[in-house]
């Protein structure tokens, strides 16, 4: 049911301006303990610097957890910015090209990691193991002219001082 309803139109029109707002402030509430969209599929804050900017920007996005095949031996996510099948890309993906570097808020715990775009056959895998976790993807893609990109997020070493 509600892989049917995200794949709609109309939840496409409302769902960013909605679900971000109430999953940022769920997650304040709860002291990063619980994300709202993460009763129906695994979500993190991502904080990145934004490409123009050079602010701070945090994002509530739904991900896929890869468990501990990262290079730095933690866990990895796979992003995609689908932005619910709207034309334009999502503003965090030019942020995480401009500054690959970032955290993310993975079940309360803030965790450095670095963003690669994927492309090619490494992005056709994952891109079937996104399609097999969470099938709405498909319709997203289907309604736009553009490739929904794809991160991997990797957890990175970060040396004191």
């Amino acid at each position: 049911m509600v892989q049917k309803v995200s794949s709609t139109r109309g939840f496409a029109k409302a769902a960013p301006y909605v679900v971000p707002a109430l999953d940022r402030g769920v997650h304040r509430l709860t002291r990063g303990r619980l994300i709202l969209s993460g009763l129906m599929l695994p979500s993190l804050i991502l904080t990145a610097k934004g490409a123009r900017s050079g602010l701070e920007r945090r994002t509530p996005l739904a991900c896929m957890p890869e468990g501990s095949g990262s290079e730095a031996g933690g866990p990895s996510w796979l992003l995609v910015g689908s932005n619910y099948g709207r034309t334009a890309h999502p503003s965090w993906t030019a942020n995480l090209r401009a500054h690959p570097d970032a955290v993310v808020n993975w079940r309360g715990e803030d965790i450095p990691v670095t963003a690669r775009l994927l492309t090619g056959e490494e992005r056709a895998a994952a891109w079937q193991a996104l399609l097999a976790f969470w099938p709405p993807y498909a319709t997203y893609q289907a309604r736009v002219e553009r490739e929904l990109r794809v991160f991997r997020l990797v957890r990175r070493s970060v040396t004191p001082g």
